[in-house]
């Protein structure tokens, strides 16, 4: 340790910085020069090595230097972690990777392999979130970089491990398949993290998942890899734990390595990448790493660790191993390589100096930007595209395959889309421009229910678009739990319709990782309450890349979830699941709610168009009590629809009746209930229209306007909870738009679902909807 100032102990990085000199000083130099570094192993990579592992060291010095300036943000760094450089060595530069917020050194390595990059630049850049910064645009420090086939990640706890799993399967299948996707079909999937999130079930599900899916002889190319530091922020991992957790699982090969040892890292890593790139199989790396400079920011470690244990680390600073080498072979000085070193040093912090001066973020605009592309013209000729042959698909072979549609514009269509409750609303579709687009059926066409709607959707979709996937639980030989994709599987084949495992992060990892790979997924949530063990997947994976990745990287997908309640002698609250706050909650999340089987077809292919042409990733939530359902009123076959109804846009109500007394605001099971409330109130000579909002995020807010004001009077009739419930929303879009009329709303009980009757006395039902009405005209 001699040379290191003694004021330097109160400053860690200081510290950290000049031992390395200190340590590499007193090294004598060899004359002998030795190349012999192991099979595949050559003086200039190792040079590289050394070049990448101080660049990410100095790169942390720098970030920190920026943060007690207060011209840099928190980051977390790479020290002691920097034997993570040997991956990239051992990989493509057309590998995708998806990092451990710890694996700056693979980044700078892997960067420098791009023409055309720099890494010290993206990096700083990333630190002091500027506007510029070519991978988030300044709204977080992450590493990413498309050039570099890099995907950025935020995860602190593996959540980006289902999708990883799900890239690996999806190149595969996107080769068979002959979708065209970005990388090579010899792909192998990178994943890196650390032992805390490897204890996570996120990390545990995705492992197993990618275990099941290979031993079913289907190819998983990833290398998972654990930069085991042995410590979670203050947790301490056991010694030798990741190893007994991974180090036995049949179907898992395992390597393990010292990433404090550049020849054996490089060996390692180029055995495991080997192994995956040849066999197609999942296999895990253990590499063993140390954290220097504590977990992040002003982490003192001291408060939890024992000196002696931080000097242990110190010891095995992977940065000095390497440097170490160099000199020991006789590859080169000591002189040479801290003169290296603190050239490498000086060229950050003179970046340093500039990057910090670029423009940040200003405006909410500007930031949000990425969240929810919207080009609805080109959502709308994606919808109403027609096939291959030039005309619109459908699956031929199929005995109860829909019948060919033709697209035409036509306001007059929209007052006749359902037998019955048609003529009595006059039912028509409302937005901004006024304007309905139908795809037309012949005279002939059946009528159908929102199950079979969505079926024949689905079959549509498959039959004219080969990027499209259909998987979850349960959805292929069975066709669903309510029949929902029967036949799907036998018509398109197991490649496209298929069943998945019975994990939801999984289903949506899954879908994660076929959206990067150019498929529009299609994955099914089997009940609405299963989604909140995953909804991570949603919030914290899917909804944040584009905004993380300032739209570089997109997450296409379709999320059918079977939801909402009133199923009769059936279920409890996991089966009628009326809570959807956590997912209108997330930026950017479009969330469709069909009532009925025109607006089931509809809302479903704007969806799937929306994923496609514009990244998005929705939900669409299919009321489950009316899947089956044909009538309004008993035996008026009011509420069965032919499957070929109009192209309905984003953020676009439907409206049934013109009454000028008051208009009831209501959504999936509601609004059926709502349009026998009117009926009831009609006799009474009360005049009533029931707006369908189809739309939770984003909401109809134009369309609820102009019918708020027409009748003066708005009641909101909720299915979902008191707190928390749709009706908030849609209150408050009345009063930040300074709407003067009368607003109520009634809604279903801050409860769980209980199980059979019990369920009526939580839920909203027709006579709280006639009484909330009649107390409201009373006013």
């Amino acid at each position: 340790m001699s040379g290191v100032s003694p004021e330097s102990g109160a400053n860690p990085a200081r510290a950290l910085d000049e031992r390395f000199r200190a340590e590499i000083g007193t090294l004598a130099p060899r004359h002998v020069r030795d190349e012999n570094l192991g099979p595949g192993i050559s003086p200039d990579m190792l040079w590289e090595l050394f070049d990448a592992q101080a660049t990410s060291r100095h790169l942390d010095l720098a970030a920190r230097a920026l943060g007690v300036a207060k011209r840099g943000y928190y980051s977390i760094g790479s020290s002691g972690h920097e034997g993570n450089a040997a991956l990239s060595v051992a990989t493509r530069a057309t590998d995708p990777a998806l990092l451990h917020y710890r694996s700056g050194a693979f980044f700078v390595h892997r960067a420098r392999r791009v023409p055309g990059l720099d890494p010290i630049r993206d990096v700083l850049l990333g630190v002091v979130a500027a506007a510029v910064d070519p991978i988030s645009g300044g709204r977080h420090k992450v590493f990413g970089s498309k050039p570099a086939h890099v995907i950025p990640q935020t995860s602190t706890i593996a959540s980006h491990l289902p999708r990883a799993v799900g890239l690996a399967f999806a190149i595969d299948r996107a080769a068979r398949l002959g979708i065209p996707s970005e990388w090579p079909r010899d792909s192998v999937v990178l994943c890196t993290f650390g032992d805390a999130s490897a204890n996570h079930s996120t990390a545990a599900g995705a492992v197993n998942t990618a275990m099941h899916t290979a031993h079913q002889g289907i190819p998983v190319p990833i290398l998972f890899v654990c930069e085991d530091n042995g410590i979670g922020i203050s947790v301490p991992t056991p010694p030798e734990w990741i190893e007994h957790a991974y180090g036995t699982r049949p179907g898992l090969a395992y390597f393990d390595a010292d990433g404090c040892d550049p020849i054996d890292a490089l060996t390692a890593s180029e055995r495991a990448v080997r192994w995956v790139r040849e066999q197609r199989k999942p296999a895990f790396l253990r590499l063993r790493t140390v954290r220097l400079l504590g977990h992040a920011g002003s982490d003192m470690e001291t408060a939890y660790r024992r000196p002696a244990d931080i000097a242990a680390d110190l010891v095995r600073d992977p940065v000095v191993a390497t440097a170490r080498v160099l000199v020991e072979r006789g590859l080169s000085k000591p002189d040479e390589v801290v003169a290296l070193y603190d050239e490498i040093g000086h060229r950050v912090t003179a970046m340093a100096e500039l990057v910090w001066r670029e423009p940040k973020l200003t405006s909410a605009a500007a930031v949000t930007a990425p969240l929810a592309p919207a080009h609805p013209e080109a959502v709308r000729a994606d919808v109403l595209r027609a096939g291959t042959s030039g005309a619109p698909q459908r699956a031929d072979h199929a005995s109860d395959a829909p019948p060919g549609r033709t697209a035409v514009h036509d306001q007059a269509d929209s007052r006749s889309e359902a037998p019955g409750t048609a003529s009595r609303y006059g039912a028509r579709l409302t937005g901004p421009d006024r304007r309905t687009t139908r795809t037309t059926a012949s005279a002939s066409e059946p009528a159908t229910t929102v199950a079979q709607a969505i079926n024949h959707t689905l079959a549509d979709l498959l039959a004219r678009d080969p990027d499209v996937l259909v998987f979850g639980e349960d959805v292929g030989r069975k066709g669903g739990v309510y029949g929902v994709t029967k036949c799907l599987q036998k018509r398109f084949g197991a490649r496209r319709v298929f069943d998945t495992l019975l994990d939801e992060q999984s289903v949506l990892g899954t879908a994660l990782g076929a959206g990067l790979a150019g498929f529009v997924p299609i994955p099914e949530i089997q009940y609405l309450a299963y989604l909140h063990n995953a909804a991570d997947q949603l919030r914290g994976e899917a909804a944040t890349l584009q905004f993380f990745s300032h739209g570089r990287y997109r997450n296409p997908m379709v999320v059918r979830i079977a939801g909402l309640a009133y199923q009769k002698g059936f279920g409890g609250h996991f089966h009628n699941d009326n809570s959807v706050a956590a997912l209108r909650d997330i930026p950017g999340l479009v969330i469709a709610v069909p009532s009925r089987a025109d607006d089931a077809a509809a809302l479903l292919r704007t969806c799937v168009s929306a994923a496609r042409v514009d990244g998005r990733v929705c939900v669409y939530l299919e009321p489950i009590a009316l899947y089956h359902t044909k009538d309004l009123h008993p035996g008026d076959g009011a509420w069965s629809a032919p499957a070929a109804g109009p192209h309905v846009e984003i953020g676009r109500a439907r409206v049934y009746g013109d009454g000028g007394d008051l208009t009831i605001v209501s959504f999936g099971n509601g609004v059926p209930m709502s349009l026998r409330v009117a009926d009831r109130l009609a006799s009474r000579g009360v005049r009533a229209r029931v707006l369908d909002l189809r739309w939770l995020s984003p909401l109809p807010v134009a369309d609820l306007l102009a019918h708020a004001r027409a009748t003066g009077r708005v009641l909101v009739a909720d299915e979902t909870r008191h707190s928390g419930g749709v009706s908030e929303s849609v209150c408050t879009a009345l009063i930040d738009a300074g709407f003067a009329g009368r607003v109520a709303r009634v809604t279903s009980t801050d409860s769980f679902v209980p199980l059979g009757p019990a369920a009526d006395t939580v839920l909203l039902d027709e006579t709280g909807i006639e009484k909330a009405a009649a107390e409201l005209l009373a006013d």
